[in-house]
């Protein structure tokens, strides 16, 4: 459960007092929750391998590069201290897609079949969903750096999925008080249909109301939908002084058409999640996102991270889950040599003890030593404390706050850490 009542530190953005975080899923039928079929047992072979299932392709390929570089620093990083058990750490690639294919379900019998250790995916809570039995059946580890989705929390995983970014019910109370002390009254809400979309603006409706806010309109949609005309006309007969959108690559079709009827960003306030917060730029003209805001998870990306990310990607521009991709790969090198075992089965059991309660230590080497000479650890990462709780979730998140300029291009304007109860 989270706390009703957030005990905020670090407030300082933009004259509020509570700001907001956002989230990533996307669209599909998903499967039944609790499931109660037995995992298998996966073997280990003494090499740690780490599969990734990240997007390459789809509504969310724009956050490919910075989780795929985040998962190879760590892995070079890991490597240059000595590897695990002696070892190096071998990493294998694989597109998640979305959920409009069934490249994710393929992927993941490749790295099954590769005798991945562990899955380092999705980003997409809806893709998650579809193959999370499938990796949990088979008796491996499921670690996603993206997932926000509130089903995951009581989600029968059999206890072999964890996250390193934090539920949407976070999520959505912190962009609710954002959006009401911003001195909204009014508010409209275009959400995407998936348990993503739906689950935050739940989240986003019930902080809006509790700060005094009202939302007026809310317009679910079909993310593969051709036209949004509909949608955002009776955003429109609404009149809302905010507006919300939730969703990921269709944002490029729904911009156009809140400006072609007068709800631009100057006329009304508008909201963006991690799942459309883009760096638009040319796309639109110039001055069309000026003044609007946007939220993602993650502590702020050090320019001693964002050098060592672009060792492994010259080209990477944005870094939006890099570091929970980071920490995700590291917690399971370290969680496998505290279990002297590369077996998913074995290093499981030790995955939220080196995440909390030992002694502090924030890069692999140091970590690694710590272990080796018989200590309990604490790892405190890229992304933030992590400390894993019962449910796999992060025990503490960290916020950041963006804006967008006249270039439609985003920056950050402060970050936030707030506890989360399981």
């Amino acid at each position: 459960m989270i706390r009703r009542n957030f005990a905020w530190r670090g407030v300082a953005v933009l004259g509020a007092a509570s700001l907001a975080l956002a989230a990533c899923s996307n669209s599909s039928d998903e499967p039944e929750a609790g499931s109660s079929s037995a995992a298998t047992s996966a073997v280990g072979d003494g090499v740690l391998t780490i599969g990734t299932l990240l997007p390459q392709t789809g509504s969310l390929a724009f956050l490919g590069p910075p989780e795929f570089a985040g998962v190879k620093l760590a892995v070079k990083d890991i490597n240059a201290a000595g590897g695990v058990l002696g070892k190096d750490v071998v990493e294998t690639d694989t597109d998640s897609g979305d959920t409009s294919t069934d490249i994710a379900s393929q992927s993941v019998n490749k790295l099954l079949a590769e005798k991945a250790d562990v899955v380092i995916g999705a980003a997409s809570s809806s893709v998650s969903l579809s193959v999370i039995d499938k990796i949990t059946g088979a008796g491996v580890v499921q670690i996603s750096p993206a997932n926000t989705s509130d089903q995951f929390t009581t989600y029968n995983d059999k206890g072999l999925y964890f996250r390193t970014a934090p539920p949407d019910k976070l999520q959505g109370r912190v962009l609710g008080d954002l959006i009401v002390a911003d001195g909204n009254a009014t508010v409209g809400l275009l959400v995407m249909q998936d348990a993503y979309g739906t689950g935050l603006a739940a989240s986003v409706k019930s902080a809006v109301e509790s700060g005094g806010g009202q939302v007026v309109a809310q317009e679910v949609y079909d993310p593969k939908a051709a036209d949004f005309s509909a949608e955002v006309g009776k955003i429109k007969a609404a009149n809302p002084s905010a507006i919300v959108m939730i969703g990921f690559d269709e944002t490029k079709k729904i911009v156009p058409k809140l400006v072609e009827v007068g709800l631009t960003a100057k006329t009304k306030k508008w909201y963006f999640v991690d799942g459309n917060l883009s760096n638009y730029g040319d796309e639109f003209p110039k001055g069309t996102f000026e003044t609007a805001k946007g939220t993602t998870p993650g502590a702020k990306a050090d320019d001693a991270f964002q050098t060592a990310l672009k060792t492994v990607d010259p080209s990477l521009k944005d870094f939006t889950y890099a570091a929970e991709s980071y920490d995700a790969t590291v917690l399971t090198a370290l969680a496998a040599i505290a279990a002297k075992s590369d077996a998913p089965g074995d290093y499981v059991k030790q995955l939220a003890a080196v995440s909390k309660g030992g002694e502090k230590c924030t890069e692999f080497k140091a970590c690694a030593d710590l272990l080796n000479a018989g200590k309990d650890i604490d790892y405190d990462g890229k992304s933030g404390p992590v400390e894993w709780n019962d449910a796999g979730d992060p025990s503490e998140a960290t916020i950041g706050i963006y804006q967008y300029g006249a270039d439609n291009k985003y920056t950050n304007v402060g970050y936030q850490s707030g506890k989360i109860d399981g």
